[in-house]
């Protein structure tokens, strides 16, 4: 695991690449490298920041040459013995024992058609002197990052978009479609990026470049059509593919440790990988009791202590009671794209934690709810057209709608959970499927987003919500749960989930594996229909069934707890002064780009108890201080 970089047929590619290498020095603490190569009239500079996970020596150190092809590569290969194998028998010898080695030579047997071969996680850039070319490539659900900016006759690129700010932030913009994204999901989509001029490398995707010439990004895997094609064979055995999952991520010449919050998908990838290691060790999170009084939050401490005792394994516990108004900044520079998501606190913290105990890697639950149907938005769309069809129009709109909205979300100190979710329930309840769905999660219905900004962004809104409309009906398939499963894969995991994982942990030097986001997991996940995924009000049922032998019952039945943080707590109290000082009276704000009204009214209703905004209020102060942070760099407004 590490941080790439790199430059193509650029005058000043030294320059960029020392420059941009030095700002994700987070990434990797153990080895750093830039490497220069000229082959006529092309030059590439390769840059590397290195975290050593397999293979500790300095001889797998990168840029990593051999006869030939340069390769800087980030990530983990967890085949990477099987294929050596395979690549010995074609006579290739090895000089080194490490995965690095791998890539690069089975580049060089089969090309871009290795690339589906590979079983992990990666973001690559690899150089070939016999045509002076760069193929850059990613994993094939999106695990690591890669930003690539066409500049002049080549390319730059790098693992983190806040190096590329260092190095050219003046010849970059801000891009206004991003904020609306931004406000909408509180992440950035895949497809866009917060920069003008700068893209990110689409999961499953290689590019060419070469003197002269370039192709476009190439699909090698295409998540849709292997849902499809799953969905239309048989279901495989689901513990047997988690399990062998589970032991290829453990492959490490480090010791691995492991989230553990108690749920369902990280104590069955602990409980696994504890049958594989029964040494490892696991971290769980704690909060305050008042901020979990106001959130009306589970205590997921419990469940994780029953479930290292099951095990018989050692539980740290890590209490976030994080000084919010300090660690705001430092979150919103760590994200790199404008993520109102808090949970990546609680990442940040937790790896930190796990850093300064000498752990560089931990197994992640996360994936397991988008593929197999597992948040509470999932159950509640189905819900929501069970309600339109059982409670007559007239109830809906003259009895439950009034009666809901006069309902507090909070009373004495106390959150009112249920309060919270009816209302959210009955902003999406009426709508049609797609639209039910993107308003389930999203922060704001259409008009009330048009309401809140500049009205000059009005076409860039029609076009945040075309673009979610079109990835939710384009991949065909046939249930309901399976189409919102298949968006959460390519537009909430990837934009979401695991850009802040990935951020978070690298900025603590250390490495988070996700088992659950695998090809071969996938595959098994859309093999198994939506109708069995959710069964009456029983979510991810499949995976309860794996399960069965791995967890204690009460553990296997808990109800679900997601991994967030005490948002409200933090919002209506710790961040009261930010949110005058900072949000109210911002750049967005003064520039217009946000209506100041509209944002009034939303502060003085979370403080009231009125309504719950606290997620919208976090979004965009996050927004608003990332929003500063780039400007200071040179990068042109909006």
């Amino acid at each position: 695991m590490c941080g790439v970089a790199g430059a193509y047929c650029q005058p000043d590619g030294d320059r960029v690449v020392r420059t941009m290498i030095e700002r994700i020095a987070h990434r990797g603490p153990d080895a750093v490298g830039v490497r220069t190569a000229v082959q006529g009239e092309a030059t590439v500079q390769l840059g590397h920041r290195r975290l050593s996970i397999i293979d500790l020596s300095t001889e797998s150190d990168q840029p990593f040459v051999k006869d030939g092809l340069w390769l800087s590569y980030n990530g983990e290969l967890y085949n990477y013995r099987e294929l050596r194998e395979v690549l010995e028998g074609h006579g290739v010898r090895f000089v080194t024992h490490s995965d690095t080695e791998v890539v690069l030579e089975a580049l060089r047997r089969w090309g871009t058609d290795a690339l589906p071969r590979f079983r992990g996680m990666f973001a690559l850039a690899l150089f070939d002197e016999r045509d002076a070319s760069l193929l850059l490539a990613r994993d094939p659900l999106g695990i690591k990052p890669l930003y690539v900016m066409p500049r002049g006759d080549g390319v730059v690129f790098a693992s983190e978009l806040k190096a590329l700010v260092s190095a050219v932030g003046r010849e970059l913009s801000v891009n206004p479609r991003a904020l609306v994204a931004s406000a909408l999901f509180y992440f950035v989509p895949e497809e866009i990026t917060s920069l003008e001029g700068v893209v990110k490398l689409p999961a499953g995707s290689w590019w060419r470049w070469e003197r002269g010439a370039v192709t476009a990004p190439q699909r090698y895997w295409d998540p849709a059509e292997e849902a499809r094609r799953a969905a239309q064979g048989p279901a495989p055995d689901l513990a047997r593919v988690l399990e062998e999952s589970v032991a290829a991520h453990l492959v490490a010449d480090v010791p691995v440790a492991s989230f553990l919050s108690g749920g369902l998908d990280s104590s069955l990838v602990t409980a696994m990988a504890a049958h594989r290691d029964p040494s490892i060790e696991a971290y769980t999170i704690t909060f305050r009791p008042e901020d979990q009084r106001l959130e009306a939050m589970p205590d997921d401490a419990v469940y994780a202590r029953k479930m290292a005792a099951h095990l018989g394994i050692r539980l740290h516990e890590i209490e976030i009671s994080p000084d919010v108004v300090d660690m705001l900044p430092r979150i919103v520079d760590t994200l790199d794209e404008p993520i109102g998501d808090p949970a990546a606190i609680n990442t940040v913290l937790m790896c930190q934690a796990a850093r300064d105990a000498g752990v560089k890697v931990l197994l992640s639950g996360m994936g397991a709810d988008e593929l197999f149907g597992g948040y509470r938005r999932h159950l509640a769309c189905l819900l929501g057209a069970r309600y339109q069809g059982l409670v007559p129009r007239q109830v809906r709109s003259r009895v439950v709608a009034p009666a809901v909205d006069r309902l507090p979300v909070a009373a004495l100190g106390r959150g009112l959970r249920y309060s919270r979710w009816a209302k959210r329930f009955l902003s999406f309840a009426e709508l049609p499927e797609e639209e039910a769905y993107r308003r389930s999660y999203t922060l704001y219905d259409p008009d009330e987003l048009t309401a809140l900004l500049d009205p000059a962004l009005g076409p860039d809104v029609d076009a945040v919500l075309a673009g979610h409309r079109d990835l939710y009906t384009e991949g065909g398939l046939a249930d309901p749960v399976n189409r919102m499963c298949l968006t959460d894969t390519r537009l909430f995991l990837p934009g979401l989930n695991l850009a802040y994982t990935d951020r978070s942990s690298m900025s603590a030097s250390t490495e988070v594996r996700v088992p659950f986001v695998d090809p071969v997991v996938f595959r098994a996940a859309f093999a198994v229909p939506g109708s069995r995924k959710i069964r009456g009000r029983t979510q991810k049922v499949p995976l309860r069934e794996a399960a069965q032998e791995w967890l204690p019952t009460d553990v296997l039945e808990r109800p679900k707890a997601s991994f967030g943080a005490p948002l409200r707590a933090w919002v209506t109290n710790d961040l009261g002064p930010l949110l005058d000082d900072v949000l109210l009276d911002g750049e967005f704000v003064g520039a217009g780009v946000l209506q100041a009204e509209p944002l009034r009214q939303m502060v003085a209703d979370q403080r009231s108890g009125r309504r719950d905004v606290s997620k919208q209020l976090w979004q965009l102060l996050s927004m608003e201080l990332w929003y500063r942070g780039v400007r200071a760099a040179g990068v042109g407004a909006a």
